[in-house]
């Protein structure tokens, strides 16, 4: 069964008395403070009566006691054996590692692995939210909560996390459908039997503001309650008119804690109010393009300037309430429950930038805007029934997990857009003005409203054959069914007998079977090593990421198209060593995904369904503690791309795929050079990343054919002022190098790498 331990946390009691003070306390800057006061003779005293309590408490996701950055387990019930056991790369992002970071969100938590990296939209539509690729595959679409899947354009805030694992390779068994090269899964805090107050506050250069806060009470003697929330305001460093905005409450209870039956009830309401960012010209670039040789010549514009409106908004607003239930039916099984209800809303008005008008004087050159409107709402209601198991059958023993789940998913998106013959106006291309009236998009009547019923059953079997020797299984079947229902605009060109602007309506439905598995071995080739081999299947059916279904023969996500099938073989092997203090990770993977679109005649635009890619690569992690005063996590990947089959253009036979850098790697380390004071530090390095992969494209005569490679680098200095008090300072980009951090498919426009941020954050522990 999933892997089961007591949850002791290295806080120490607290009364009611103290509660209230604390609370008061956290109206001034605080932030949490890594748990490092409880002596280890009281961490076993503590687990100890755990055990007599119960021989099967609630889930643990923290790993080693003494390990800030190394987790031993998964918080996943379908990964049955701790990670040393488990066939296959499995990162856990802790959040004492992120708090030493300084680090809010998702998208700065999966810096800490090698092989993500971050999207722009497509030409002028900017995507929002969480949008990243990992090993080469688009993966914002399989983002878990608790191992159940979450939906909405949002940036995920960790105030609520414990920690952050990335799980790779084609996932089907694990999770369903579109996993194509893994996915990442967010552990939520929950309550405990312990009374514990936490709290931080951060300032930084941009004038950003933050101040978060965890309370965990005990109210009875298996009883809890646990208050997480954060606030945050202000600017972004080193850019105009960008703000970072927001707030999060997410309440819970636990009952029966440390006893056979456990039920927990937590929600989560988070609220976002940010001024986005609609990216800058690539203009003065090295390796810009343009046919007009002023503009060649042409500096670049300022990192800082802001192409947009005063009235340009970004407003998300997201919610999920989840009950789940645990009854321990004897010391070896367990079975549990979950239900969530989940929505998002994200509404939007942000300015684009395209063409560039370069005449006369330097000064009166202009950049062309666009004014996007987005209007998007997310639903999710899910129903998880498992249950773990450990038997022997002939002496032969097995960790088995199994289960049911169903899924309702919906996407609802109302188009909006300037009106016909809007006149928007241009920019100046070094001085733009955010005051200039711009027109405001509005609903025209398109919209998409698609969604997803699902409904799976699954099975994991874990089975030591001999002491060496282990075999790990996994099968998931799913039957969906995805509906979409669209209203769009006709168009002269489109439909010639209707009044241009005539709203059309269109229905298109798709249900088809699913079956995914993945078969792996585990060899023990000594006491803390292991060798191991796996191969997984994972399907991506049409209309799976936004169930969206298109009529159009070109479109992957049409009703008669099949699913793309992604397999993936991965050798590697795994240590724990100095003591289980340090964790060593090495693999060698590779994945094929089939049945892509690819274009078989140019002239008559006819598409085929045979196109076929590989990505393929080595990862090495190593994460823990070299001594007690010494914490390292580092990895490194290399990624290698070939369209194995496919036609004209970017997917011609021999291409790489967009996005995929050879090389990525990243560090982070810190030292306690004095009882009182730790320094630490790191680096993130990512290679070339091509847009132009088409070798038979000149890429010289393209504008901007390729992200130049980059190292970016982080500091900490923190000191522990009392017992409860400890300061921190942060430096990110530490040289203040200017590099691009996304790119737009046509190298018009990039997103700004952040320049050097200094935080100064105050964190506190009872």
């Amino acid at each position: 069964m999933a892997y089961i331990r007591s949850r002791q946390h290295q806080k120490k009691p607290v009364q009611l008395s103290h509660t209230l003070i604390a609370i008061a306390a956290l109206a001034a800057p605080l932030s949490a403070q890594a748990q490092q006061n409880t002596s280890v003779e009281t961490q076993k005293s503590a687990q100890e009566k755990s055990k007599k309590e119960s021989a099967l408490p609630e889930i643990k996701v923290q790993g080693s006691q003494d390990v800030p950055f190394k987790a031993d387990v998964s918080s996943s019930s379908k990964l049955v054996k701790p990670l040393l056991e488990t066939p296959q790369m499995v990162s856990v992002i802790k959040k004492e590692l992120l708090q030493e970071q300084g680090a809010f969100n998702m998208m700065d938590a999966l810096r800490n692995t090698p092989g993500i990296t971050m999207q722009l939209g497509e030409n002028g539509n900017t995507s929002a939210g969480d949008t990243f690729q990992m090993r080469g595959f688009a993966t914002q679409s399989s983002v878990f909560v608790d191992g159940v899947r979450d939906l909405g354009a949002v940036t995920r805030d960790t105030f609520n996390v414990e920690q952050v694992e990335v799980v790779k390779g084609p996932a089907g068994a694990d999770v369903g459908r579109g996993a194509a090269s893994g996915y990442i899964n967010l552990a939520s805090k929950v309550p405990t039997l312990e009374n514990a107050i936490s709290g931080a506050g951060s300032i930084n250069n941009g004038d950003n503001k933050r101040v978060s806060a965890d309370i965990n009470q005990k109210v009875g003697e298996t009883t809890a309650v646990r208050l997480n929330v954060f606030k945050q305001a202000g600017g972004v460093a080193g850019r105009d008119q960008l703000e970072n905005n927001g707030y999060g409450v997410a309440p819970s209870i636990a009952v029966g804690l440390g006893t056979k039956t456990r039920a927990y009830f937590y929600t989560q309401h988070i609220r976002q109010d940010n001024v986005p960012d609609g990216g800058i010209p690539t203009v003065g670039l090295a390796g810009f393009y343009n046919a007009n040789a002023a503009l060649l010549a042409a500096p670049k514009v300022r990192s800082k300037n802001y192409y947009g409106s005063v009235n340009d908004y970004e407003k998300v607003e997201a919610d999920m309430a989840t009950a789940k239930f645990e009854f321990d039916l004897s010391p070896d099984t367990v079975l549990r429950n979950v239900t969530r209800y989940g929505q998002s809303s994200m509404k939007r008005v942000l300015t684009g930038i395209n063409g560039l008008t370069a005449t006369g004087a330097q000064n009166t050159w202009t950049v062309a805007r666009s004014r996007q409107g987005l209007d998007q709402s997310n639903d999710i209601f899910a129903n998880q029934t498992s249950i773990n198991s450990s038997f022997d059958t002939a002496g032969v023993k097995h960790t088995m997990s199994a289960g049911v789940e169903l899924l309702l998913e919906r996407q609802t998106t109302n188009t909006l857009a300037v009106p016909t013959g809007t006149v928007i106006p241009a920019a100046n291309l070094y001085q733009p003005d955010p005051n200039t009236a711009l027109p405001m998009p509005v609903k025209n009547g398109a919209s998409s409203d698609g969604q997803t019923k699902t409904a799976a059953l699954y099975v994991f079997d874990a089975i030591d054959l001999n002491d060496d020797w282990q075999l790990n299984t996994g099968l998931r079947y799913e039957r969906y069914s995805t509906e979409s229902k669209s209203v769009s605009l006709s168009t002269a060109t489109a439909n010639p007998t209707l009044p241009v602007g005539t709203l059309i309506p269109a229905k298109v439905n798709k249900h088809d079977d699913l079956f995914s598995w993945k078969l792996g071995t585990v060899y023990k080739v000594a006491k803390n090593g292991r060798l191991y081999g796996v191969y997984a299947t994972s399907l991506t059916p049409p209309g799976s990421a936004n169930f969206s279904l298109s009529s159009a023969a070109n479109n992957v996500n049409g009703p008669l198209a099949d699913p793309q099938k992604t397999t993936n073989f991965e050798l590697g092997t795994k240590w724990d060593l100095l003591d289980k203090s340090l964790a060593f990770t090495a693999a060698f993977y590779r994945t094929d995904n089939a049945n892509e679109i690819v274009q078989v005649d140019a002239v008559t635009n006819v598409f085929s369904q045979f196109g076929k890619r590989r990505v393929e690569g080595v990862e090495l992690g190593l994460v823990g503690q070299v001594n007690p005063d010494w914490q390292i996590t580092a990895g490194v990947a290399t990624m290698k791309t070939k369209v194995l089959q496919g036609s004209t253009g970017n997917n011609s036979a021999g291409a790489a795929a967009r996005w995929s850098p050879d090389l990525t790697a990243t560090l982070w380390s810190s030292y306690k050079v004095a009882p009182s004071w730790t320094v630490g530090g790191g680096v993130r390095y990512t290679s070339e990343q091509k847009r132009i992969v088409d070798p038979s494209v000149n890429a010289a005569l393209q504008n901007l054919p390729a992200i130049a490679s980059s190292w970016v680098a982080n500091a900490v200095v923190a000191y522990q002022a009392t017992p409860n008090l400890a300061l921190q300072l942060n430096v990110n980009n530490l040289t203040d190098k200017e590099y691009v951090s996304t790119l737009n498919n046509s190298g018009a426009r990039y997103t700004v790498g952040s320049p050097r941020t200094i935080s100064l954050s105050a964190n506190i522990l009872f």
